[in-house]
Order: C-alpha cells, then sequence, then structure tokens
C-alpha cells in the first residue's frame, strides 16, 4: 500500500487517497522527468513497505525498482490538493502518432452514449499512426451504427482519441473482478 484515503471522512470519491506515512510518491513522465502538477505519470513510490525486489528474478526487478523507487506501472494524476487518482495501467496506453491515449478516457466518453450498454477500447496496429484506438462496444439499443459512435466521440474526443475502429458483440470479456479484459479483447 502506498496511497490511503483518510478515514475521518475527508475522502475523495474516485481517487486512492494520500500518500500513507513515511512513503514518497512522484509521477514521471514518458520523457524520464517527473509530470508536471495535474499531469499524468507513472506512479513510482518508495517507502519502507516497497519491495526489495522478485525471488530470483534480477532483470524483473531492474525493469520496476530504479534508485530505489518501485515503478509501479500505474498511471495517476496529482490532485491540487494532494490526492491521487489512478488514470490508466501504462501497458495499456494506446500510442497515436506519438501522442498518449488512455483506453480509460475513451472507455468513459464512449459509455455516456446512451445506447451503450458495455465498451472496451484497445490499441490496434496502423499503418499510417503507428497504433489506432480500437473500441468494442455491446448496444444497449439495437439500432446503433459505428458512424453515430464514431459522431459521438468526436464531439467529447480530441481527433486523435476519436476511435477508428468499431466492433460490437453481444458480451465483453471480463476479468474474474468484472473489469472489461483488455488483454482479451487485444
Amino acid at each position: 500500500m502506498v496511497c490511503c484515503n483518510p478515514v475521518d471522512g475527508s475522502d475523495r470519491l474516485g481517487t486512492i487517497g494520500l500518500p500513507i506515512p513515511s512513503t514518497e510518491i512522484k509521477l514521471m513522465g514518458e520523457d524520464g522527468a517527473e509530470a508536471p502538477q495535474g499531469q499524468p505519470g507513472e506512479l513510482c513510490a518508495r517507502g519502507p513497505q516497497v519491495m526489495q525486489g522478485y525471488w530470483n528474478r534480477p532483470e524483473e526487478t531492474a525493469r520496476v525498482l530504479r534508485d530505489g523507487w518501485l515503478w509501479t506501472g500505474d498511471v495517476a494524476v496529482i490532485e491540487p490538493d494532494g490526492f491521487m487518482r489512478i488514470v490508466d495501467r501504462r501497458k495499456d496506453m494506446v500510442l497515436v502518432s506519438g501522442f498518449n491515449v488512455y483506453p480509460s478516457e475513451v472507455e468513459e466518453v464512449v459509455a455516456q452514449h446512451p445506447k451503450v450498454a458495455d465498451v472496451g477500447a484497445v490499441g490496434v496496429p496502423d499503418e499510417k499512426s503507428g497504433e489506432a484506438v480500437k473500441v468494442v462496444v455491446v448496444k444497449k439499443v439495437a439500432d446503433l451504427t459505428a458512424e453515430e459512435l464514431i459522431q459521438f466521440c468526436r464531439a467529447h474526443l480530441a481527433s486523435y482519441k476519436v476511435p477508428r475502429h468499431v466492433e460490437f458483440r453481444t458480451e465483453l470479456p471480463k476479468t474474474n473482478v468484472g473489469k472489461v479484459s483488455r488483454r482479451a479483447l487485444k
């Protein structure tokens, strides 16, 4: 554990709380520099509870532990009051023409469409941009079309975040905790 919401009633819904005592937190950007306040970055932590490494796995240890900091793989944002919010997993990020697209952001927008019951977003190879966003959707209303969904996204997302591919299914693969399995969607 590196963060926790206060138990005094000052917790913030949608956050993972504040760093616990004796724990340092920083967010690191793709460029290797600390992410500016309010910008997403990979959550890194150090403190007495952070592991010393993986048993008999020095390569994996070197990948996640750097200068005493645990690189968690979670992409987070630190709010102005210090509360932290997880944005996505770094390995799920889609790189579209050099721009980072977080699948959870695309999923949140698509899920707001009244004809959508469920959605998962993933990156797929694209000759022009390296990767493109693909959404896999379960319809709530049968007459939902891919074009209608793309137009909806254009009104709510930057152009490079708009899905280029839409696939409809009757159900989405889920993890054992009920989240859409992006690994299975890929």
